[in-house]
């Protein structure tokens, strides 16, 4: 299904939701969770990180976005970083991972629209912090996927939303997926510059009735 298609078909495909978030960490977990039984710290996942430590990033991205909806800070991230215990097995690392997607799926789903929090790129709402949840754990996981000899194949309407919010790159007609793997610089496509440098957009523009406390 082209990016263009897939887009007619749901007609909220710039709003990700709480849904898309844990079916984009569904997939993660379906994927890698058969490949646990391998040595995740001597196979490549994202630059210059091994498996486990794409993994751990996963995490810690994932758990530092809830944290942000939940504290709503207006100029910083809440202080912390998430990693796992250094005993942790693949299967217990990719737990972590996973952990940290439901929560934040969680929080999305019980934090009013019009909250804002901070990013580097704009005062976000819950909307957007799952865009950036799923981004993280598709690309991410693809990485990991790919270091173990795998492929993930997520849903492609939750792909064209991600698209959609994230890199709107609107006359793509590309599968969503492969879309989603261009703009992140983990696949080329005919007759388009590679993403090298690649960054999702910020947020939309304020709503007048912005919530921050």
């Amino acid at each position: 299904m082209s990016n263009a298609s897939a887009l007619a078909r749901y007609p909220a495909a710039v709003t990700v939701t709480a849904d898309d978030l844990d079916a984009a960490v569904s997939c993660l977990a379906g994927t890698l969770g058969p490949a646990t039984g391998r040595d995740w710290v001597t196979l490549p996942g994202t630059g210059e990180w091994n498996c486990r430590q794409t993994a751990e990033h996963v995490g810690d991205c994932l758990l530092s976005y809830a944290a942000q909806l939940v504290a709503r800070p207006d100029a910083r991230y809440v202080r912390f970083l998430a990693v796992a215990d250094k005993e942790a097995s693949p299967a217990e690392v990719l737990e972590f991972a996973v952990t940290g997607g439901r929560i934040l799926a969680s929080v999305v789903r019980t934090t009013v629209p019009s909250v804002r929090a901070y990013h580097p790129t704009g005062m976000a709402g819950p909307a957007h912090f799952a865009g950036m949840g799923c981004v993280e754990a598709l690309v991410h996981g693809e990485d990991i996927a790919r270091g173990l000899g795998l492929r993930l194949d997520p849903p492609r309407d939750v792909c064209a939303r991600v698209l959609a919010r994230m890199f709107p790159h609107g006359d793509l007609d590309v599968d969503p997926w492969t879309g989603l793997l261009w703009a992140t610089n983990r696949t080329s496509l005919p007759g388009r510059e590679p993403q090298t440098g690649w960054r999702w957009q910020g947020p939309p523009a304020e709503p007048e009735n912005r919530q921050t406390r």
